[in-house]
């Protein structure tokens, strides 16, 4: 599943008019990027969910030329965030356990790819989401203080206030369903679901061994495409 359903507001004033999906990143829609990634992977359906000018996302998601089916989940309604929209999207997801990404994700691999390496690392016994992490050294414009401890087997831990946590979620995550058993309905964030998890110690994360662009803001824009062009 692709997230894009979001509203894009630290990408103003680029977003007013165009959803933060298909602002373009060295020439091509961040959801493109995304994609590109996905088809390499061998994934054979995509579910995107759609809010924000939904319409222009749609559209370019029609004429778009991948090798697999993409399917549209429709909040025009009401924005679900991202625990809400997993919810309403659930009907459609046929595998289990499951890839989600934020569409406005850039990355490049290391040795191999990441989706690769986190379906060698999923493990059904003890994992209800494996999230994809990235150190400080290897994500490219970011300037925060973290997210996430990682323990020696790979359970995650959240930063502690006023603290630097060593890894930075890079909004890609392999689910399994049962994450979202007995999830509330409407609007929510994913957070509900991994601080459940957190206290059943069922999160994992893994490290990615390629770099991570962190392109939230207008500014950001122009040094990934040049860090993409000199590889």
């Amino acid at each position: 599943m692709v997230m894009a359903a979001g509203l894009g507001k630290r990408m103003r004033p680029l977003t007013v008019s165009t959803p933060k999906p298909l602002v373009r990143v060295a020439g091509k829609s961040l959801i493109d990027h995304v994609l590109d990634h996905l088809a390499s992977a061998g994934i054979e359906r995509v579910i995107v969910n759609v809010h924000y000018l939904a319409d222009a996302l749609e559209a370019h998601l029609l004429v778009a030329d991948y090798p697999f089916d993409i399917v549209i989940s429709d909040e025009r309604g009401q924005l679900l965030e991202t625990g809400g929209g997993l919810v309403k999207a659930l009907p459609l997801i046929n595998e289990d356990p499951f890839f989600c990404l934020n569409s406005d994700n850039i990355w490049l691999d290391g040795a191999q790819s990441c989706f690769d390496e986190m379906r060698r690392r999923w493990d059904d016994r003890h994992m209800d989401a494996l999230l994809l992490l990235v150190p400080h050294s290897r994500a490219v414009n970011y300037s925060g203080v973290g997210d996430f401890h990682l323990d020696q087997v790979g359970r995650i831990s959240r930063r502690r206030p006023g603290r630097v946590a060593p890894y930075i979620y890079t909004g890609i995550q392999l689910l399994s369903k049962r994450l979202l058993a007995d999830a509330p309905s409407g609007a929510f964030s994913t957070n509900l679901l991994w601080n459940r998890a957190i206290a059943a110690d069922r999160l994992y994360g893994i490290t990615h061994l390629g770099e991570w662009f962190d392109v939230g803001t207008p500014a950001s824009i122009e040094p990934t495409a040049l860090r993409l062009q000199h590889g």
